[in-house]
């Protein structure tokens, strides 16, 4: 079926997105668009306006503006947005993130924005000579394809592609991310191809761990930092594809309502690749066991951690 061909497709689409973009140690800022220089230059704020699965993407791109860029960001949901009143930071850019590019509540956001003193506007999608592409200043084609299946699945991973290197261009052009470190992210931007590909081949694996959801009718699903809006984005794609009520929850809120919600009808999904949270995650993967709950941990390759845990 088709959602499960542009999964495979994921590693093409990335590649797609990556050509003639990347330098051997450096992010092309002029993939943005003419101008993007200058206008990169002077940034000081990011908002980013987008709608399901693409504000999940632009969640995740917050914590990397401002740990990797140091500019601050906001993310909000378009069509919260675009009927409340805002305050515009100065030297303001808007990103909108749309995999069509014809999203009402997105396109509403945008022209709302322009009437409001934002300095210049950006769009990342994947649709050339869509109505977002054509009203912003400045466009970044994700070239992820035709996505005919009924949830994002390269629209989502491209977009995040696109925005790490939009990422990497402003810290670059504001001085706050160093040569060495820029290297680095273009050396984990050209790898991430092969990346995905290993991961598709853990399907088999996947496919059992499916069947613990085959029987159920609730899920959790929990992340910290840049996890935490995958988490959501997992839980979207279940409700989507499945039918099956699922949230997505920052972790550290889980004993703040959840927790009481967790029993052996209920799985749970930890997103815990071994960062600087990790300890942390550990502590909430064995509250959820003490619940009774059935947890799946996505947890680095070649940690057995969790496993250890009680």
């Amino acid at each position: 079926h088709y959602m499960l061909k542009e999964i495979y497709e994921q590693p093409k689409a990335i590649t797609n997105t990556l050509e003639g973009r990347l330098g051997t140690d450096h992010v092309v800022v002029e993939s943005f668009g003419n101008g993007a220089r200058a206008i990169f230059d002077q940034v000081e704020h990011v908002q980013i306006v987008a709608c399901g699965t693409s504000y999940n993407s632009g969640m995740v791109a917050r914590y990397w503006f401002e740990e990797i860029a140091g500019v601050s960001c906001d993310v909000e949901i378009a069509s919260e947005f675009r009927y409340r009143k805002s305050v515009v930071r100065p030297n303001s850019l808007l990103v909108t993130l749309s995999q069509s590019g014809e999203t009402a509540d997105t396109l509403a956001a945008l022209r709302l924005a322009k009437e409001s003193g934002y300095m210049s506007s950006l769009a990342i999608c994947n649709v050339p000579g869509s109505s977002l592409v054509r009203e912003s200043d400045l466009a970044f084609m994700t070239r992820a394809g035709a996505e005919i299946g009924v949830a994002s699945t390269k629209a989502f991973t491209t977009q995040l592609a696109g925005l790490l290197m939009l990422v990497a261009s402003v810290g670059h052009c504001r001085g706050h991310l160093s040569a060495a470190a820029e290297a680095e992210l273009v050396k984990a931007l050209q790898a991430l191809p092969l990346r995905i590909k290993e991961s598709l081949a853990l399907a088999k694996d996947i496919e059992a761990l499916a069947e613990e959801f085959a029987d159920k009718h609730h899920s959790l699903f929990l992340g910290r930092g840049s996890q935490y809006p995958i988490a959501m984005e997992g839980a979207l794609k279940l409700k989507e594809i499945s039918y099956i009520h699922a949230e997505g929850y920052p972790a550290g809120e889980m004993k703040h309502g959840p927790i009481a919600l967790i029993d052996e009808r209920m799985p749970v999904v930890a997103i815990a690749p071994h960062d600087h949270v990790f300890e942390k995650m550990q502590g909430n993967i064995q509250e959820a066991k003490a619940r009774g709950g059935a947890v799946i941990a996505i947890t680095t390759a070649g940690d057995d951690t969790l496993w250890r845990l009680p």
